[in-house]
């Protein structure tokens, strides 16, 4: 999936909770001047960053959606967010699936499963 160009990313599994790597994502890419967009259903912000319950808030010019949640959770949010429009979806190492490739090779995404976003924003 090619990057150039996207400024705008939602972190599904964004976390509080420093240590985690929904936490470190969030950081990185705020650290390297992309607008983010934290997802958790339990935070009110993340990082001084407004937090989302539910991916239906995001703005829908979020250019690209990344997983860092389990692939049982991450299938539901891909298949809602594909119903949405989004047609970028990341999934980090450990956060994809059979079932959530199938789910996106069938629908017109592009899709990332298995690279970590913060080596791939290196650039």
């Amino acid at each position: 999936m090619d990057l150039n160009g996207v400024k705008k990313i939602a972190v599904v599994g964004a976390s509080e909770d420093r240590s985690k790597y929904g936490n470190k994502i969030v950081r990185d890419l705020l650290s390297k001047g992309f607008s983010v967009y934290p997802v958790n259903p339990k935070s009110e912000s993340i990082e001084g960053v407004k937090c989302y319950r539910d991916i239906e808030e995001l703005p829908r010019d979020v250019e690209l959606i990344v997983f860092v949640v389990p692939p049982e959770v991450g299938i539901q949010v891909a298949d809602k967010a594909i119903k949405l429009g989004f047609k970028r979806l990341w999934f980090q190492p450990g956060a994809g699936s059979k079932q959530i490739e199938d789910l996106v090779k069938n629908n017109g995404v592009e899709y990332s499963i298995g690279r970590c976003i913060m080596v791939e924003t290196s650039f």
